[in-house]
């Protein structure tokens, strides 16, 4: 193969990307300890997690795109929280905008290359278990992945993760979890269904879903924590019910409503994530 060719390839790899995205942060901004994704309604908690001291768009590094969905700020900052230096993507894109498994989970990948062992991963989600309330934060137990896509297809990942076959018996960080319920006792507990969306589920599916098991619904997080685990990261990953589940109510779904839920829970959440923080 030739030098040129050799090239193309690896500007075309993901994994490749990724590692020379995250050396640009880490030279730019220096090694981060844990990285925080901001879900649907989740830019309220910034506040509450510490200093901003740098921020840019995510669409300057290499391999990030700018969101189109609305309450998704694509940008990646870094704020100083106490002793910890936090990696903060506020918003993330999603395989309903037409990206692959591998752009989705870009931001854990670099946020790995730029030193972060922990990530917490906040989603806004639909309450299909009963005893939720909108504004309540849930921590996820386990997930059900029904993209039917795994960040982990496609080209083979390079040493010193070339095994792709992760095992996810704990997706998510029993440790991180207790932190999370010594900073606030009253959060749920729970697992979330990923679905691709960008549409509401029916009732039906949403039967379905209750009878899967699940106790939440939402339309990202699951490629993200699968890539992480590949990647030796603990994960932490908090749900916020922005509303009751399709068919549960008579209130019909609205992505306002999502945004407006996020706003009102703002100071309680942003003080759980800053609390685990601290503890890390």
């Amino acid at each position: 193969m030739s030098d040129r060719s050799s090239r193309r390839r690896r500007q075309a790899d993901p994994y490749f990307v990724a590692r020379g995205a995250g050396g640009q942060l880490g030279d730019m901004w220096g090694q981060h300890d844990v990285a925080v994704v901001l879900g649907s309604g989740w830019g309220e908690a910034v506040a509450a997690l510490g200093e901003v001291t740098e921020e840019m768009p995510a669409a300057t590094l290499p391999g990030f795109m700018a969101p189109t969905v609305e309450g998704h700020g694509g940008s990646i900052a870094s704020v100083l929280a106490g002793e910890r230096r936090v990696l903060l993507f506020r918003g993330r894109v999603h395989l309903y905008e037409g990206h692959s498994p591998h752009d989705v989970v870009h931001g854990v990948r670099v946020a790995e290359a730029a030193g972060c062992k922990s990530i917490i991963l906040t989603n806004a989600a639909g309450g299909i278990n009963s005893s939720y309330h909108p504004g309540l934060p849930v921590l996820l137990t386990d997930h059900i992945n029904l993209t039917g896509l795994s960040p982990l297809s496609g080209p083979a990942p390079p040493p010193p993760r070339s095994v792709r076959f992760v095992d996810l018996t704990e997706a998510y960080s029993h440790r991180l979890r207790q932190i999370a319920k010594e900073v606030d006792p009253e959060v749920g507990e729970g697992v979330y269904a990923g679905l691709q969306g960008p549409h509401y589920e029916t009732p039906a599916e949403i039967r379905m879903l209750m009878a899967m098991g699940a106790d939440l619904v939402g339309m990202s997080t699951v490629l993200e924590c699968i890539a992480a685990r590949h990647l030796g990261m603990e994960v932490l990953g908090v749900s916020l019910v922005t509303n009751v589940a399709a068919g549960l109510s008579d209130d019909l779904l609205d992505h306002e409503e999502v945004l407006a839920a996020g706003q009102d829970a703002g100071s309680r959440v942003g003080a759980l994530l800053r609390g685990v923080i601290d503890r890390l």
